[in-house]
C-alpha cells in the first residue's frame, strides 16, 4: 500500500489503520496478537487504540486492548519501529469513573494518562496522541444538537494544549489529533496552536461510513483548508453495512449473538442500534448486491477511496475478517453507483449520525 502524510507531520500511514477496540472483550490476546501479524504481514503499517478500550468499556477491561498490544510489542521486538501507533486520552467521565472521574478532563489527568498508556503499550513514544472526546458540550455518540445550557468546559482547549505541548517536549508523544470533534473545535485547536507555538492537530477520527456522512455537513471543508487529516471510524457502521442484520434484525432470536449489537446491550441502545439506521443499511446493502458487490465491499471501497479520507480504521474479530476488509482495498466504484449512493443519502440523510 502506498503511504498517506497525516495533516502536516511526519507521519506516513498507510491508507488502512487496524483498530483494536474488540480486543479484550471479544477478541483473546492470542488471537488478537494473530490477528496484528497479518496485518502487518500485509503492509498495514497503522495501528490505532485507546486507554478505555475494549468496547463496550467496562471497569474490568479498562487498558486490556493496549496491554495486549504492548505484549505483542515485546513478543516481537522489531515490529514497534514499523508501525505507527495511535493512541487516545479519554475526555469527561460519561458514566465510566473507572476511566475519568468528573466531568472534566485537566491537564494533569492528559499527562497522567499518557504515562499510564506508555506504561501498558511497552513503549518509549507515542507516534500520535488523541483526545478521545472533547470535554467541551458537543453534539456526539448519536446526539444531533448542540445545547449551550449544557456547558460543561473546566479545562481550555488552550490548556489542553500545553498539556500536550509538554509531552512533546519531553519525546512521550510525536504528534496530536482529536476525536469526535467539530469544526469549531479543530479551528480552535489550530488557531492557539499557531498562536502560542504548540503541537499543531494533524488528524481528526470521527465516525464516516454510508450511513453516517455527516463529516460532509461542514467539517470535510475545515479539513481540507487546514491541512488536517480524516481517520475514518466506524466504515462497516457497527456491522450494520455488512449485510449479516439484514434478515435477523438488531434484537430478536436470529440476531448473531457473536456480533457486537447482538452482544451488547449497550450497543443496541446507541446510534448503531437505531431501527431507521438498520433500515437504511439495508438499502445500501441491496444496492451493492445489485451491483455484484457484497455489501462490506461496497462500503469499504466508498471509504477506501473518498477524497476526504486519509486512513479507515477497520475493526475485526478474526483473520478472515481482516482479509476480507483488506482484499476490498483497489475496489473502484463506478460513477452510477456512486450517483445511486448519494440518491439513497439525500432521501435518508445520516441516520447514524
Amino acid at each position: 500500500m502506498r503511504k498517506i502524510q497525516l495533516g502536516q507531520s511526519d507521519l506516513h500511514v498507510t491508507p488502512v489503520c487496524l483498530g483494536t477496540m474488540t480486543f479484550g472483550e471479544q477478541v483473546g490476546e492470542a488471537d488478537a496478537h494473530a490477528i496484528l501479524s497479518r496485518a502487518v504481514e500485509r503492509g498495514v503499517n497503522f495501528l490505532d487504540t485507546a486507554e478505555m478500550y475494549a468496547v463496550p468499556a467496562r471497569a474490568e477491561t479498562y487498558g486490556a486492548t493496549e496491554t495486549i498490544i504492548g505484549n505483542w510489542f515485546k513478543a516481537n521486538p522489531g515490529l514497534r519501529a514499523k508501525v505507527v501507533l495511535a493512541t487516545k486520552v479519554a475526555g469527561p467521565s460519561r458514566g465510566m469513573p473507572w476511566v475519568r472521574e468528573g466531568s472534566g478532563m485537566t491537564a494533569a489527568d492528559i499527562l497522567a494518562s499518557c504515562e499510564q498508556s506508555l506504561r501498558r503499550l511497552q513503549t518509549e513514544v507515542i507516534d500520535l496522541y488523541q483526545i478521545h472526546w472533547p470535554e467541551r458540550n458537543v453534539p456526539m455518540f448519536g446526539a444531533l444538537y448542540y445545547d449551550p445550557a449544557k456547558e460543561r468546559t473546566q479545562t481550555s482547549i488552550h490548556e489542553q494544549l500545553e498539556a500536550l505541548g509538554r509531552l512533546v517536549k519531553q519525546g512521550k508523544i510525536r504528534h496530536i489529533g482529536l476525536s469526535n470533534e467539530t469544526p469549531y473545535g479543530l479551528h480552535e485547536f489550530v488557531r492557539l496552536a499557531q498562536q502560542h507555538g504548540l503541537p499543531r492537530v494533524a488528524t481528526v477520527q470521527n465516525p464516516y461510513c454510508l450511513i453516517n456522512r455527516s463529516v460532509e455537513n461542514g467539517l470535510d471543508e475545515s479539513l481540507h483548508r487546514l491541512g488536517v487529516s480524516l481517520l475514518a471510524y466506524s466504515p462497516l457502521g457497527f456491522g450494520l453495512l455488512t449485510g449479516k442484520y439484514d434478515d435477523s434484525g438488531l434484537d430478536g432470536p436470529a440476531t448473531p449473538r457473536d456480533a457486537r449489537i447482538g452482544k451488547f446491550a449497550s450497543v443496541r441502545a446507541g446510534r448503531w442500534g437505531r431501527e431507521d439506521a438498520l433500515a437504511a443499511a439495508r438499502q445500501y446493502n441491496q444496492l451493492a448486491r445489485e451491483h455484484g458487490l457484497t455489501p462490506a465491499r461496497m462500503a469499504l471501497a466508498y471509504c477506501y477511496t473518498k477524497w476526504v479520507v486519509a486512513s479507515t480504521i477497520i475493526g475485526v474479530t478474526s483473520l478472515a475478517q481482516l482479509d476480507e476488509d483488506l482484499d476490498a482495498f483497489g475496489t473502484t466504484l463506478p460513477p452510477e453507483l456512486l450517483a445511486e449512493i448519494d440518491k439513497l443519502r439525500w432521501r435518508m440523510r445520516d441516520l447514524a449520525a
